[in-house]
């Protein structure tokens, strides 16, 4: 179906998913605040929850099989990138609630209203996704932020969850206001906020070298660099990932940062994309330093929840290069990559749920030594996912087809990415040294003298282990189906100009 999308009721239509993954959210919100606070209460929101996102998943494949597009321009996106990203998110809110259920209780956290936030959250997720226009991208933000900003905070009995909360909402504002004077200055420069009309008046106007437009840019990204946790702007992210219930961390690491990279990518892609020599360098040095500063923090930590606060900090450095690479396989690596980096994170922190006690918040790394003696399938699981995150050939599965895919696209994009390309390997190398030593602690180490097995894990839990290490080795065997499915749905930015060449330092090494 084609979708004229300046009719009120198509465009309504258009939103179905969202907006039935909405309504549920206030139904289940209204069904949450009828009973008080139990244990038993939050586990029946939860599992309405969960239902609720099955429906949203079963809604956005029926219009991604539909074939819907748009007849024209318009405010949101119809296209297969949209449904993709979309049910990666809905896939990471599934995983949060049913951790969430069992891991609430360690928590002593026994508001149901926590699962119906993860829906809020997840829509705004959605509306990311699908925004076209500057305006609807700050809805989505908001919607996003502002549930996750009381999630954080969500254990209340915790002094590092309120400090997590504060923190976030504090530094979230700031960002928020560096993201609303980009937006100012970008419509003064055009007069725009449609992302196609954006990029239409740059190439219109030779906007490349105007200082209210670049200016606008750098405040933009300033905006975005913060929500996906880049360096320099990513000082938040330990102390709120280190703070947060475990199961909103993984939320947090991975499908806050899917959507807010992939709304990233469409407003570089179609909206600055002729203005390329403008850009094009600076969002590579935040590439490399992200790199760099993520790996080297990240060596150091001894806390398991603050290792791979760095670790996704790695992985945003990465991803920027596909914001630099600028192409259709550039788009479609993306997508490749944020799937696998959304398995191997919920599966690490589905982990470190089970193996945190209850009532405890601290994650050592030194609690995990010996782990293959007293829970075999526990450290097989994390091996897995830490392989996957350091795109380890086979036994990584998915993650180092990521990895190689991302880096084809560097070096085939004609920017001409080379030396990134050379940064990136680099520095996947360099994350073995803390990926690498959890997996020796939990191996080749013995159980300390008197240290407890951990616990028995949930049903649940167990379920999102097994779905997470089966997809990652599963599509790490047979590749190539979901790469199809990538290539269909990546986000295609227009031709590449020969005009726009990056220049130095990290353009092509010849």
């Amino acid at each position: 179906m084609t979708y004229d999308l300046s009719i009120p009721a198509q465009l309504s239509a258009a939103l179905m998913p969202d907006l039935l993954l909405m309504a549920g959210a206030m139904v289940l919100m209204l069904f949450a605040a009828w009973r008080p606070d139990s244990d038993e209460h939050q586990r029946a929101v939860g599992y309405g929850s969960l239902g609720l996102v099955l429906l949203t998943m079963v809604a956005v494949v029926y219009m991604g099989l539909s074939g819907a597009t748009a007849e024209k321009g318009g405010v949101i996106a119809i296209d297969g990138y949209r449904w993709l990203v979309d049910l990666v998110i809905l896939l990471g809110a599934a995983g949060t609630i049913a951790l969430a259920i069992e891991h609430n209780g360690k928590d002593s956290i026994t508001q149901p209203e926590s699962h119906v936030l993860v829906l809020f959250a997840a829509s705004g997720m959605m509306i990311l996704a699908a925004a076209r226009d500057l305006m609807v991208v700050f809805l989505g933000i908001e919607i996003m932020s502002v549930a996750i900003y009381v999630l954080a905070g969500m254990n209340r009995r915790s002094v590092r969850s309120a400090e997590a909360s504060l923190k976030y909402f504090l530094l979230g504002a700031f960002a928020t206001g560096f993201l609303l004077y980009g937006i100012a200055l970008i419509y003064g420069a055009t007069g725009q906020t449609q992302l196609n009309e954006i990029g239409a008046q740059v190439q219109r106007l030779e906007l490349v070298s105007d200082p209210m437009f670049l200016i606008g840019c750098g405040l933009l990204l300033i905006g975005l660099g913060f929500k996906v946790a880049a360096a320099p702007f990513h000082m938040w992210a330990p102390d709120v990932y280190d703070g947060a219930p475990t199961p909103i961390t993984a939320f947090m690491a991975a499908t806050v940062k899917a959507a807010a990279f992939a709304t990233f990518l469409r407003i570089w892609y179609e909206s600055f994309y002729y203005a390329f020599n403008g850009w094009a360098n600076v969002v590579a040095a935040l590439a490399v330093l992200t790199m760099i500063v993520g790996n080297v923090v990240a060596l150091q930590q001894k806390n398991i929840k603050r290792m791979l606060a760095y670790s996704s900090i790695v992985h945003s450095g990465y991803l920027l290069v596909a914001v630099v690479a600028s192409s259709a396989l550039a788009s479609t690596a993306f997508t490749f990559y944020v799937l696998a980096y959304t398995l191997a994170t919920f599966g690490a922190f589905a982990v470190v749920a089970a193996m945190q006690p209850a009532g405890e918040t601290d994650a050592r790394i030194a609690d995990y030594e010996g782990l293959w003696h007293v829970r075999p399938w526990l450290a097989t699981a994390m091996g897995v996912y830490l392989l996957a995150l350091l795109g380890f050939p086979v036994f990584g599965g998915i993650g180092f087809f990521a990895k190689w895919y991302l880096v084809q696209a560097a070096l085939a994009s004609p920017a001409g990415l080379t030396r990134l390309a050379v940064i990136l390997v680099v520095t996947s190398v360099i994350s073995a040294g803390y990926y690498l030593s959890v997996v020796r602690a939990m191996f080749m180490k013995p159980r300390p003298d008197g240290a407890a097995a951990p616990g028995p894990v949930g049903p649940l839990s167990r379920a999102v282990m097994a779905v997470t290490v089966v997809l990652i080795l599963g599509l790490g065997l047979f590749p190539s189906r979901l790469v199809g499915i990538s290539s269909a749905s990546g986000f295609r930015p227009y031709p590449f100009s020969p005009a726009l060449q990056i220049g130095t330092p990290f353009g092509p090494g010849r």
